[in-house]
């Protein structure tokens, strides 16, 4: 059994908060999602900012941003049931009311289950890159995909986003400022100078570059206009370098 008051380490770095007696622990289990628009403060009981992390892993960042900002509520997704099984243990023990995870795919979630702009931030650390070319349509970020979070934030509301992959990350800087007043950042996250994400910290540990951006969403783009920009884009057909599929088996 899990000792209380334990601190976490992946590869030497610290996991966000620590375990608490079990009787502070809670439940971060969205087994369930319901059809249509997720109402918010019937979820988390209250009316507050929300934070959706798609392809959120393990949970660091978003576990992470939950103790630092307990005034807002975050919703952390991934189609691999084993990452989240891990983060919902996690979050469970550090007993955070303002946190949950669900296996689901982040544009399924986004199509289906979030009002437009009823989100204050949207983060995507390392998108999966594919690098079989039989399997490139199977890449997260698209202009539709672009076009779903530009709906779903609040005006001004903010995209994060982080990748690994030159090539990828060549394709972002092409198609994200169409939608987005795009800030590209240099050098790390003062909050996570060792990483906000697993990936983030085996990469830097490999001394690997790390490419990372925050955006604000256009406020006069229109839903409608951002459709028809999605689909004058071109789709991320980009060689994504299958050397660098190393890093992924040690992720």
């Amino acid at each position: 059994m899990t000792e209380p008051n334990r601190t976490e380490r992946e590869f030497g770095v610290p996991f966000p908060g620590i375990i608490l007696d079990q009787e502070k622990w809670t439940q971060t289990a969205l087994k369930a999602v319901p059809d249509g628009h997720l109402n918010w403060p019937e979820l988390f009981g209250r009316d507050a900012p929300v934070v959706l992390d798609l392809g959120c892993g393990n949970g660091r960042y978003l576990i992470g941003s939950a103790l630092a900002r307990p005034d807002h509520d975050h919703l952390g997704t991934d189609i691999l049931p084993v990452v989240i099984r891990y983060a919902r243990k996690r979050g469970n023990q550090r007993g955070l009311a303002n946190l949950k995870f669900a296996v689901l795919g982040g544009w399924e979630l986004l199509e289906k289950h979030v009002a437009p702009h009823s989100v204050a931030e949207i983060h995507c650390y390392h998108p999966q890159p594919y690098y079989d070319p039989a399997q490139v349509y199977r890449r997260l970020i698209t202009p539709a995909f672009l076009a779903l979070v530009h709906r779903a934030l609040r005006p001004g509301g903010r995209f994060v986003i982080q990748t690994d992959n030159p090539g990828y990350w060549k394709y972002i800087r092409a198609v994200v400022p169409v939608f987005f007043d795009f800030h590209e950042l240099s050098g790390k996250w003062p909050d996570s100078p060792r990483g906000r994400t697993r990936r983030e910290i085996i990469a830097t540990q490999k001394k690997l570059p790390v490419f990372r951006a925050e955006a604000e969403a256009k406020p006069d783009l229109s839903e409608s206009d951002a459709l028809s920009l999605a689909e004058s884009l071109p789709p991320p057909t980009f060689d994504a370098d299958r050397r660098l599929r190393e890093l992924d088996k040690l992720a």
